[in-house]
């Protein structure tokens, strides 16, 4: 039974904002489902990285202090782009529909195509990372003829076109979220205990940043791209589509749970990690780890396996557009539907599966994401459409700080794609393409 207060709220709703065609689902979800949705993306398998590719640049002073001012500048961002998903008496279900509603039909192009890449290289770093969580599982087993990372990424690839031609859409991960935490868990207690053994155990370690002046002001940069990286997906309108009305309401509840209890296990390894080894932290802290076969072949498979459902999530708004521009409607188990999503799902991780083999910089992909498109999309556009949109309604104050982020964003971007695009170039030198790193 709904509530009458409640049952009165969703019929205004009806009457007042409007929702655009989409071939997916829209308003099914409770905002604890949204949550761990976002969550899941906190705590995916990147997590099993942030000590290597955050804290070692950064340090402890910088780690700390760059982890906190994210969680708290990301959880403002996410707000702001919360509160205009109804802006103009529609509701916004993609990114690119707010900016066009704000800005004008350019701004739906230029930002359709920056959430793309942006999504299309997060889901590189899952390929990149499922594949080194399968590869270091072999390792454990077999020494001498261990498989290569090329073709565990193939095979990841492979798994993640059967999950998203048997999960239609977002709203029916469902069962699903509930084994992704489960999954993550397992990966982070294992990792925090088995790193935590090892630093009670081990000499004094060396915190100390590494490298000469020039190559630490690049490595810092790239670093801080990877600090926002870490907690934005660059999807929240698509997510907030699937939340039960009211949308705003229920999605800054989601944020809530997402910046409070939903980064405390991320908190937990980066810190634990970059503790027990230093300057020495892996980019995949459980190639790090010391302690039982299978308690590391249990981590290293949930990571492969969460790699999968988190794949799933950032990919998609590209299955939405792709359904909803092609009339994929009904069952999900029509043949027509069923054909469709193994030729249009199964060719978008086919190319994306064979790029991140060519390139398996799993850092440098992580600082050039942040920068081309997870400033641009969570802090500079959040920001700017806020003004556009509540100028009247914003004091001097208001605007001054909202013009603030974005200005020192955009510089950061700029900053963090430079540095980006030369440890992508320095890495490209020491490796070939293909290469097993």
């Amino acid at each position: 039974m709904v509530p009458d207060n409640n049952r009165n709220e969703v019929e205004d709703y009806k009457l007042t904002v409007q929702v655009p065609e989409t071939a997916h689902q829209v308003s099914t979800d409770s905002w604890l489902q949204a949550g761990f949705v976002l969550t899941t993306g906190v705590n995916s398998v990147f997590v099993l990285g942030y000590s290597g590719t955050i804290m070692v640049p950064l340090g402890w002073i910088g780690g700390i202090v760059g982890l906190l001012l994210a969680t708290v500048l990301s959880l403002n961002a996410n707000m702001l782009v919360a509160k205009l998903h109804e802006h103009g008496g529609k509701r916004h279900i993609r990114y690119r529909d707010l900016a066009a509603q704000i800005y004008g039909r350019r701004a739906y192009t230029i930002t359709w195509a920056m959430q793309y890449i942006n999504l299309f290289m997060i889901n590189i770093g899952f390929l990149i990372l499922g594949g080194s969580a399968l590869k270091a599982c072999f390792a454990l087993f077999n020494y001498e003829h261990t498989m290569k990372l090329p073709y565990c990424i193939a095979i990841t690839g492979f798994a993640c076109t059967l999950f998203a031609i048997s999960t239609p859409h977002l709203s029916a991960l469902r069962v699903w979220l509930g084994c992704s935490t489960v999954l993550s868990l397992i990966y982070i207690i294992v990792a925090c205990v088995l790193a935590a053994k090892d630093g009670a155990n081990a000499p004094p370690r060396d915190y100390s940043i590494h490298g000469e002046s020039s190559s630490r002001i690049f490595t810092t940069i790239g670093a801080s791209a990877n600090l926002v990286f870490a907690f934005n997906t660059g999807m929240l309108p698509e997510i907030q589509a699937t939340v039960r009305q009211p949308a705003v309401k229920n999605t800054l509840k989601a944020l809530y749970f997402q910046f409070t209890i939903g980064v405390v296990p991320m908190f937990a390894i980066t810190f634990i990690g970059y503790w027990a080894y230093g300057a020495s932290t892996s980019t995949y802290l459980l190639n790090s780890v010391s302690g039982p076969l299978w308690v590391k072949a249990a981590a290293n498979i949930s990571a492969f396996l969460q790699s999968i459902i988190c794949l799933h999530i950032f990919a998609s708004p590209t299955y939405e557009y792709l359904d909803t521009k092609f009339g994929i409607r009904g069952s999900a188990l029509q043949l027509n539907n069923l054909s469709f999503r193994i030729a249009a799902r199964g060719g978008y991780l086919v190319i994306s599966t064979l790029v991140s083999a060519l390139l398996p910089f799993l850092g440098d992909f992580e600082s050039l994401t942040g920068a081309l498109s997870t400033f641009p999309l969570t802090f500079i556009l959040a920001n700017h459409m806020y003004i556009v949109a509540k100028k009247d309604k914003l004091s001097t104050l208001q605007k001054f700080w909202h013009w603030l982020n974005v200005i020192i964003f955009a510089l950061m971007s700029i900053a963090a794609t430079i540095a980006s695009l030369r440890l992508i170039a320095v890495d490209s030198k020491e490796y070939h393409v293909f290469a097993d790193v």
